[in-house]
């Protein structure tokens, strides 16, 4: 067994190594009729858990957004029962993003070093459970934000930590349609978000409590009653899947090692870490991601909002933001499908980011009371930023530069999610309501075309790589997914 393979699984008990056969003796027995079974095996098993625990997370980190407008009419609004402004409001994501982009990477490298992946992620989601249950019982500010920057610290790792686990179990061209089923998840959740929004609107005031806090009580004892899922029934890593036999564990890790992927609890050198944080290349990949999560965020705290100003009650509005989170979910497994089939990312990420500018902008220019217009626009919205998403994040694991830091890579990207979440929070100001938010419109249109212009550029650059034989932090020749 190379040197390289013992490395990827030195965390597995020895017991459970002996069994495996050495990947590259077998190499040659993998039709691609076998490689196709065993990937539909696999997808099984983890692709369901993993998007539902996804959408949890979407859903609880999402609906404050609902709880923002609901039952303002009567003055039972979560802003109202607890004296907040929309500044304070503002505030309070502010603070969930700093947590969020700060926790990113301490909570990659705890998974990475010390605990099963089932295990980290189980615990990240009962905390969070909690917290979201607790937010149920709010009186005022201090709270408010006390239990807001608890969650951006136990959110920040999840996502990524499931990015990082996804690349211990698929190659390249795999992994972006996989990223893509479990964060489009994401879109069911504002779908879902809304549907439950609705519902628990008619709640208001049942057994004492108003709609928002039946909001956060459900959801919260929802993700809680679903931990022993993730712990008990999330597959950790190839080597230690009894669900696999030998042969096929043997397989998954002759393809991962022709491609210097997989897992590892190998320490990397500081060049690797460097290269991940700091060069150009890598940087604009995360500078992308965080410009297209701007419009992300907004739409996740602000669509209920803005469509509430487009003539619909604060109960209507939690229904008609459904319809297009629902198109935006379709679109993202289309999409990602069509990245990864052609491998060809960065032309699918640069047009759908293209289309969700265009709508931004198509809402900047039409008329205040066009509210069919404005309604569609989110249509068009939602085909662009959400789809783009996944083979942004596929993309930045198919040219990390050394395996040993795929998940610091994963980590790095996520934390500009906070970032976005920040910058997303301030845009859409109380005062720009009677205008139809210029400045979110504005903002978001110019961060959808910004991103469209550096896939572009990366596009561009790894299609020369490619050509130059370019070498990866370890000095090995790589050939680059563009």
């Amino acid at each position: 067994m190379s040197k390289d393979n013992q490395a990827n699984i030195q965390h597995v008990e020895s017991s459970e190594l002996n069994t495996i056969p050495d990947p590259k003796a077998h190499a040659l027995e993998y039709d691609a009729a076998y490689k196709k079974r065993l990937t539909r095996k696999i997808d099984m098993h983890l692709m369901p858990l993993c998007a539902f625990i996804y959408l949890l997370n979407y859903l609880d980190r999402s609906n404050i957004g609902n709880g923002k407008i609901l039952n303002q009419e009567t003055g039972d609004s979560f802003l109202q029962k607890t004296h907040m402004t929309t500044a304070d409001y503002s505030l309070v994501l502010t603070i969930f993003g700093i947590a969020y982009s700060v926790f990113d990477v301490p909570s990659n490298f705890i998974m990475k070093r010390y605990v099963k992946p089932s295990h980290w992620l189980g615990f990240l989601m009962l905390c969070w459970g909690v917290l979201t249950l607790a937010f149920g019982f709010v009186k005022n500010l201090s709270t408010v934000i006390g239990l807001r920057f608890l969650i951006g610290v136990v959110e920040a790792g999840f996502f990524p930590g499931i990015v990082y686990l996804i690349t211990f179990w698929y190659t390249q061209e795999q992994r972006s349609l996989r990223i893509a089923f479990v964060l489009a998840s994401a879109s069911l959740a504002g779908a879902f978000g809304g549907f439950i929004g609705y519902g628990v609107g008619f709640m208001n005031r049942y057994a004492g409590l108003e709609g928002f806090r039946w909001l956060f009580i459900i959801e919260g004892l929802i993700t809680i009653v679903c931990v022993p899922l993730v712990i008990f029934g999330l597959p950790d890593w190839p080597a230690v899947a009894k669900w696999l036999s030998d042969d096929e564990k043997a397989c998954i890790t002759a393809q991962l090692e022709a491609q210097s992927s997989g897992f590892t609890r190998e320490r990397a050198s500081r060049r690797e870490v460097f290269e991940t944080c700091f060069t150009p290349r890598m940087v604009a990949h995360y500078f992308a991601y965080l410009s297209n999560t701007i419009v992300l965020n907004s739409l996740a705290y602000f669509t209920p909002t803005i469509v509430a100003r487009l003539g619909y009650k604060s109960i209507t509005a939690q229904l008609m933001t459904v319809p297009p989170w629902v198109v935006g979910y379709v679109v993202s497994l289309g999409l990602a499908y069509s990245a990864d089939r052609f491998n060809a990312r960065g032309i699918h990420v640069a047009c759908a980011t293209f289309l969700s500018g265009a709508g931004f902008l198509a809402c900047c220019l039409l008329p205040a009371d066009a509210y069919a217009q404005r309604y569609s626009c989110l249509y068009l919205i939602a085909c662009g930023a959400f789809p783009s998403a996944s083979p942004m994040v596929g993309w930045v694991t198919c040219n990390v530069p050394s395996q040993r830091t795929m998940g610091l890579a994963a980590a790095m990207n996520n934390a500009t999610v906070g970032i976005a979440s920040i910058i997303s929070v301030w845009i859409w100001p109380a005062s720009d309501a009677a205008k139809n938010y210029p400045t979110g419109n504005i903002v978001c249109a110019t961060a959808s075309f910004i991103t469209t212009a550096i896939v572009i550029g990366l596009r561009v650059h790894y299609g020369r790589s490619n050509k130059k034989g370019a070498l990866d932090a370890a000095g090995v020749q790589r050939v680059w997914a563009y």
